[in-house]
């Protein structure tokens, strides 16, 4: 399972990680296995100002920080924007999850990032294209995969014609003003993205070849339901959302999250916070 391998690659880096739900007993029983695994340095508050919180991570007392089991998303994300603040190389804060299937022929080894599925819920082209350009690097800095980017629609290269497509090749067009070192393609359907055998079909010229690891939806409606039909209907497993974008890391967890879910998203976080990977460039 990859979550094992970002479990161990988490116990090298041996990152400080602040949970500040501390009077949660998950966070209590989740910081005992993670201490447990050595999977990070975890510290417990039992605060419930995450501003607060946040700036304890500014101030460098901690590599990152791990919240949402009992506050709203909107109120991590914006206690993280107001006081780490948003990364020069993206516009936007996203997210990704990891979805993993059974069938190993699919994706990397049977695994996808999906984004973003949890916080622009109506991105532009250009911050689509940003949202693809941080999930690529965090495919690359924290799983080690070489990025296969697709932009999807219900359209392939121009088999459907609508705005909405439109979009989804404008943000293919402002990628490629990046200039990224990784490969992409759009616009594709789903199946064109990640079946060798509908790619040689569908889009036989194109440079996926079916052979996706990353797949970008065009908004947050698409994006959500698709990894929850994934999950509850695919029996793939998730692991997210992980945000992205900041400019130190903090994570967010459902309130419905469970104690695996919230040591996993620590020893994602523990990850992003690595010093090594802050240094290594896509472009």
């Amino acid at each position: 399972m990859w979550i094992e391998y970002i479990r161990k690659r988490a116990r090298d880096t041996q990152k400080s990680i602040l949970l500040p739900e501390g009077y949660d007993e998950r966070i209590q029983e989740a910081a005992k296995v993670i201490r447990k695994l050595n999977i990070a340095r975890v510290t417990i508050i039992s605060n419930k100002a995450l501003k607060e919180a946040a700036e304890m991570v500014v101030k460098g007392e901690y590599d990152g920080m791990v919240a949402g089991a009992c506050n709203t998303t909107a109120s991590v994300v914006r206690a993280a924007i107001k006081k780490i603040g948003v990364s020069p190389a993206v516009s936007v804060i996203s997210s990704f999850f990891l979805m993993e299937s059974q069938d190993k022929s699919l994706g990397e080894e049977g695994a996808f990032l999906f984004a973003d599925c949890a916080i622009l819920p109506a991105p532009d082209a250009k911050k689509l294209a940003d949202i693809a350009f941080a999930t690529a690097k965090s495919a690359k800095d924290i799983l080690g995969w070489q990025p296969k980017v697709a932009f999807l629609s219900f359209s392939t290269k121009g088999s459907a014609l609508h705005k909405s497509v439109d979009k989804v090749r404008a943000a293919v067009e402002e990628l490629r003003k990046k200039n990224p070192e990784f490969i992409f393609d759009g616009e594709l359907q789903l199946d064109t993205a990640i079946l060798p055998g509908i790619a040689g079909k569908k889009d036989p010229e194109g440079i996926l070849k079916g052979k996706a690891n990353i797949l970008i939806f065009p908004d947050l409606n698409s994006a959500n339901i698709g990894y929850k039909i994934a999950e509850r209907i695919g029996g793939m497993k998730a692991i997210g959302p992980i945000l992205q974008g900041l400019k130190k890391p903090v994570n967010d967890l459902s309130r419905g999250c469970s104690i695996e879910d919230i040591v996993n998203v620590t020893a994602f976080t523990a990850l992003q916070a690595d010093k090594k990977m802050e240094s290594e460039e896509l472009r």
